[in-house]
């Protein structure tokens, strides 16, 4: 039996982040929908290439039957690609845990919302995660409290693990609240500081992906509990510019007050990203400053902007140049 959504994990992802759609999206943006429309019938036997969603969704279909039971399917790419397409560009794709007959991806369940906003369907399929190529729409969906992130292609072509499920994730204003990147805003790094060795056994508040890695440590502990941590098809990393010395604690003993932990964690006390993400070769990393973003995809990473917290907001001066350096 297909388990309840709210005891599912649900991974919500709109066409053209699954799929490449940058012609079809310059005919529904320069001649409108009706123009949109006939090209898709026009176009439908012709399958899409994959997006920058593709293959988290694969590493995902592939993985996951090694942690829960699922049905085989026997529906390939070439069949679902243009069934999960919708009448607008912005609809979503709500895809079920179902097992994948390598290449090929089965979607079972889709929402045609013909351009509107998926946001009520993103309730009540209960989604873990949302993932989309509209900024606009990921917004929305934090505003609702539905993790979700704008998800972008690598500038280059960089292998990922077979093998096992790779997700990264940044810290503040991603796995935790923004507090500490106000901090900075506001008062500067050295502030920051102070504040961190100050409430360092005090947890931070929790961010909009703390539920998703919550429900991929329920997937892991499964493997845990046998005493196969190492045999694990899901790895997660927490991925920082926070130092190790002077606030890294604080960090690693917020996880451990949710009875969360990622596997690997690592502080590069404001160094760059993309080389670390480059030897991690995750599926998908999560940050929510452009510039890590931006970083990631120079190094072949597929990456995902969170639009949330402080970082959002334009900055000035010495601040703007500090909180770059160190978030």
């Amino acid at each position: 039996m297909q388990p309840k959504p709210e005891n599912a994990i649900t991974i919500a992802v709109s066409s053209r982040a699954l799929f490449r759609m940058e012609e079809e999206q310059k005919i529904y943006s320069d001649q409108g929908v009706e123009a949109y429309v006939k090209y898709q019938l026009d176009h439908e036997s012709e399958p899409f290439l994959p997006g920058a969603a593709f293959p988290f969704v694969k590493g995902w279909r592939e993985q996951i039957p090694r942690l829960v039971h699922s049905p085989p399917c026997s529906a390939g790419l070439q069949a679902c690609c243009r069934a999960a397409q919708p009448l607008g560009p912005g609809g979503a794709g709500l895809a079920d845990s179902v097992r994948p007959s390598s290449p090929d991806l089965f979607i079972e369940r889709f929402c045609m919302t013909g351009g509107n906003s998926p946001m009520c369907y993103l309730k009540a399929y209960h989604t873990n995660l949302y993932l989309s190529s509209d900024a606009e729409k990921v917004s929305e969906a934090l505003e609702e409290g539905i993790a979700a992130a704008t998800i972008f292609s690598p500038s280059k072509d960089v292998s990922v693990s077979e093998s096992q499920l790779r997700v990264a994730f940044d810290g503040d204003a991603v796995l935790f609240s923004d507090e500490s990147e106000q901090i900075v805003k506001e008062h500067g790094l050295d502030m920051f500081f102070e504040h961190e060795k100050a409430y360092e056994n005090k947890p931070l508040a929790q961010g909009p992906l703390k539920g998703f890695l919550e429900a991929l440590g329920k997937l892991q502990k499964k493997f845990y509990s046998k005493g196969l941590r190492l045999e694990c098809p899901i790895r997660t990393y927490l991925v920082t510019a926070r130092s190790a010395a002077s606030s890294g604690a604080r960090a690693l003993k917020t996880l451990r007050s949710w009875g969360l932990e990622t596997d690997e964690a690592l502080f590069l006390a404001g160094a760059p990203k993309g080389p670390l993400l480059e030897k991690i070769r995750p599926h998908i990393f999560f940050d929510d400053q452009m510039f890590h973003v931006e970083g990631a995809k120079a190094s072949g990473t597929i990456a995902a902007h969170v639009p949330y917290g402080v970082a959002q907001k334009p900055r000035r001066g010495v601040q703007a140049k500090e909180t770059a350096v160190w978030a």
